[in-house]
């Protein structure tokens, strides 16, 4: 059992079990799955769809958070992207083509490829620190995402595009298989080639690995591509499954959620190593954390209160350190209850 608790993705797993059986307290039916016109429906199959999109997020967010680096401006990013293929629909003499559809998805993508260009510049090419760089993009691209929406919020109607986050494959919702493609496609990358052993080297020792050929450089700037094109796909989640892009409120928020996700995940903020499927179990626990608010009914002003306060427990729970200093506690407390015992009975005598 001991060897199993210390596997880097049994604390995310344990957690996030703890959290589903909880509900059980306040639903009883919290669990349960159900088929109706070939589509499944219940509250885990909301927490797989609607964490898809942060499930993406922070995908990309591990990498950049892998070299070192982190990229506040995924939520900016995930505005833009919504807000550009939605103004492409909306002004199509087609918009429930499918061409038309394509060319929304290329242009949302395009841009975020151009944007994570030019916060991977800023970062490795030009020296800014990765949070001021990513904080320019962070407030200005909120701002561009309005000015793209004209400060409305853009209604569209689109069978093509409402697949992409509100259609569904095989009874699930498209997303969910959709962002564990991205998974499956980004591990396959950073675990059987050497790209990852790359990124923990950068992130780990970056003297070292440019000492050793290293080019760091390149991939630096090749996460935070990485992670604009993970927050473009969700904001055409996002998107698509509200049929409408919210400049303002589109991704708020979301690039401090996809921060918590990777560090439940068990991933370092200081670099190196990185867990991309403990991401994808911190994500989902956020996301069944949100789902809990409204389940058991906690007020909307208290939310993040609430959030923060079982992540924060989270954090500790997984960390060594605490469990150590922890474990020391009790055992100077049996210590010491053993060694009063003897002391209490000679009095008695």
């Amino acid at each position: 059992m001991s060897r199993i608790a210390r596997h880097r993705l049994f604390w995310p797993a344990a957690v996030l079990l703890a959290l589903l059986l909880a509900n059980l307290a306040f639903t009883p039916d919290f669990l349960a799955v159900r088929l109706k016109d070939g589509h499944l429906y219940g509250s885990l199959i909301d927490i797989l769809h609607f964490g898809s999109p942060l499930v993406l997020v922070a995908l990309g967010m591990t990498l950049v958070i892998a070299t070192g680096g982190i990229d506040l401006s995924v939520g900016s990013t995930v505005a833009i992207a919504a807000a550009l293929a939605c103004l492409h629909i909306s002004e199509s003499p087609d918009p429930g083509g499918l061409g038309t559809v394509l060319t929304a998805v290329g242009i949302a993508l395009g841009v975020a490829l151009l944007l994570g260009t030019a916060n991977g510049l800023l970062v490795a090419r030009v020296g800014v620190q990765p949070i001021i760089a990513t904080l320019i993009l962070m407030v200005a691209g909120r701002g561009v995402a309005q000015l793209i929406t004209d400060g409305q919020i853009i209604t569209i109607t689109s069978d093509p595009y409402k697949l992409i986050g509100g259609g569904y494959l095989l009874t699930v919702p498209f997303s969910v298989p959709l962002a564990g493609a991205v998974v499956l496609l980004a591990s396959a990358l950073t675990r059987r080639t050497a790209l990852g052993l790359l990124l923990e080297s950068v992130g780990g020792n970056p003297v070292a690995s440019r000492l050793v050929g290293i080019r760091a450089v390149r991939l630096i700037g090749l996460v935070y591509v990485v992670s604009a094109l993970c927050a473009a796909l969700a904001g055409l989640m996002i998107s698509s499954n509200v049929s409408s892009a919210d400049g303002n409120n589109a991704g708020l928020w979301i690039e401090l959620d996809a921060i918590l996700a990777v560090v439940v995940g068990g991933t370092s903020l200081n670099g190196g190593r990185f867990s991309l499927g403990g991401t994808v179990l911190g994500a989902l626990v956020i996301q069944t954390l949100s789902t809990t608010v409204y389940t058991i009914g906690i007020p909307p002003e208290t939310t993040l209160v609430f959030k923060a306060v079982v992540v924060i427990i989270v954090c500790l729970v997984q960390s060594p350190a605490f469990r150590a200093k922890a474990a020391r506690r009790r055992s100077r407390a049996r210590h010491g209850a053993r060694t009063a015992a003897p002391e209490k009975l000679e009095v008695g005598a």
